[in-house]
């Protein structure tokens, strides 16, 4: 599971630049333009950490930055970037609700350092999978759809989870029969697995009755649809 970071800033060269060096680091890069879009983009892929720039067009990166606290509290860390170089302004980007706080211009490795730091004292956010606005927290034992907290059973929830995982792979009934028993698996049918793909189903799609997410592979199993 890679850690998201939404990466938002108005310049496109700086913008892909650190893009860029966060995949070569091992995360998953979401780059955003402006304000607007970084609301769109932080709903959808829920990310672990954000790079803000302060000079944005649409809405301010101060006023973003109190509507992420706002949305998530302290489960997101927001590393500020912007041209303000005064010990002032750093202090009041900190006291805003900043993580940590990058001047430019600056080190593409030197930010991603700050990245490996600040995720290190808040990692424990981090456990998630996230597919198009629908995200799991195994450690938490939290599904989400868009910001909002899905009611799962147990088996529904360990069923989740196994097919975020394992995305875009066909899995058979007898292998998540194993996943949700592993201990009486003999005795189950795989009916059961039917009933509670169809429960979970009707929480996590739009239209429970033609599925995008979660497909039915005829004579095979079922698959976790992500593209």
């Amino acid at each position: 599971m890679k850690p998201t970071i939404l990466v938002v800033e108005d310049d496109l060269m700086i913008r892909d630049l650190v893009s860029i060096y966060l995949d070569k680091a091992g995360y998953e890069a979401i780059p955003a333009a402006d304000g607007e879009a970084a609301k769109i983009a932080f709903r959808e892929f829920q990310p672990c950490l954000v790079i803000l720039d302060l000079m944005l067009p649409k809405i301010s990166g101060e006023e973003l930055c109190a509507w992420f606290r706002n949305e998530k509290r302290n489960e997101v860390s927001i590393i500020m970037l912007s041209a303000k170089t005064k010990t002032q302004d750093k202090i009041a980007g900190l006291k805003m609700g900043a993580d940590d706080y990058i001047t430019k211009p600056f080190e593409p490795d030197e930010l991603v350092a700050h990245v490996e730091a600040v995720l290190r004292r808040t990692g424990q956010f981090c456990q998630k999978i996230t597919y198009s606005g629908l995200t799991i927290q195994p450690r938490k034992g939290e599904v989400k759809l868009f910001g909002k907290t899905l009611p799962l059973t147990k088996h529904e929830f360990n069923l989740l989870f196994h097919f975020m995982d394992n995305p875009n792979m066909v899995l058979s009934r007898d292998d998540l029969i194993h996943q949700l028993y592993p201990y009486n698996d003999k005795s189950v049918m795989e009916r059961t697995i039917d009933a509670h793909i169809k429960n979970l189903r009707e929480k996590i799609e739009d239209e429970p009755s033609s599925p995008k997410r979660i497909l039915t592979v005829r004579g095979m199993g079922y698959k976790f649809v992500h593209d």
